[in-house]
């Protein structure tokens, strides 16, 4: 297969300092990020840092880039422009000679292991059962022991409040209860960080809480999280950092505290006015 080769930016990728892994475990720095469907440009220059363990949420109306962007940084979309390093390494290229050449594919599902991520609509596999589906990757990707990957197993689906239904199918269970065994799922691989894709967006209301609560909870276990979503009083729960993105651009980002109450962007406010409650007095 041939190597995709793709500029760098104005500045080739610093190399990362030298530092412990458990100082730097899921720092994520995405630097002007550029993508385009056809003559659509869908990132205009995106530039983030998220440090390790941090929570991070990805606010914005339909079409305004925050999926494109969430699936750029485990290389789902390849970018056009800038670059992205978790813990100073590249994602889905390799730097030489000034220019960033696409990795080859074995080696970019290598890197996926340390991006877990949770799609809307669940993604498993209808003819395994909960536990199966957790243990699935474990095994096939890291080649853990079957007993080993299935005792963690059972400690995630726990963790999640499932693991009475380890045996259930898909099918079997709810899509509240799908999403978690989703989440127990991501977490298998003991990523560095954990990317949510709307992941309440295709539930019904009254099963959205059950999986709020249980990203609620991995929000302060110190894994880093980046979370695209529509659930406002939720991000103002979870969040370190608020990202407000429009028509491909960030156009403003801050403590959930004054971003939702004291934004400075006209666009901003405009946005909060329509799909946030009164109470947050904008």
């Amino acid at each position: 297969m041939s190597t995709a080769v793709t500029e760098s930016p104005t500045a080739a990728p610093a190399a990362p300092a030298a530092s412990s892994p458990a100082a730097t475990r899921g720092h994520v720095e995405i630097t002007d990020v550029r993508k385009t469907f056809g003559a659509t440009e869908v990132l205009k220059g995106v530039s983030l840092t998220v440090p390790p363990g941090g929570v991070a949420v990805i606010v914005g109306p339909s079409g305004s880039g925050k999926s494109t962007l969430l699936r750029t940084i485990n290389h789902l979309e390849k970018v056009d422009g800038g670059y992205i390093t978790i813990d100073g390494e590249l994602v889905g290229y390799r730097l030489r000679h000034n220019k960033l050449h696409e990795l080859r594919e074995k080696d970019i599902l290598k890197q996926r292991t340390d991006i877990g991520m949770v799609f809307q609509n669940f993604n498993l596999f209808p003819h395994l059962t909960a536990l199966e589906n957790v243990i699935e990757a474990p095994i096939v990707a890291q080649g853990r022991p079957k007993e080993e990957a299935r005792k963690r197993a059972l400690e995630l689906l726990d963790r999640v409040g499932l693991k009475d239904r380890a045996s259930a199918y898909p099918r079997q269970l709810s899509g509240g209860q799908q999403q978690r065994v989703a989440i127990a799922r991501a977490l298998a691989l003991n990523p560095k960080i954990l990317l949510f894709d709307e992941p309440t967006s295709a539930l019904d209301p009254e099963l959205v809480n059950e999986v709020l609560d249980v990203i609620r909870e991995l929000a302060t276990s110190g894994t880093t999280l980046i979370i695209v979503t529509h659930e406002m009083g939720f991000a103002r729960d979870v969040a370190d950092t608020v990202v407000f993105m429009d028509e491909g651009q960030i156009i403003e980002q801050g403590g959930p505290q004054n971003i939702f109450t004291n934004p400075r962007e006209p666009r901003t406010r405009s946005f909060f006015s329509k799909v946030i409650e009164p109470a947050f007095n904008i």
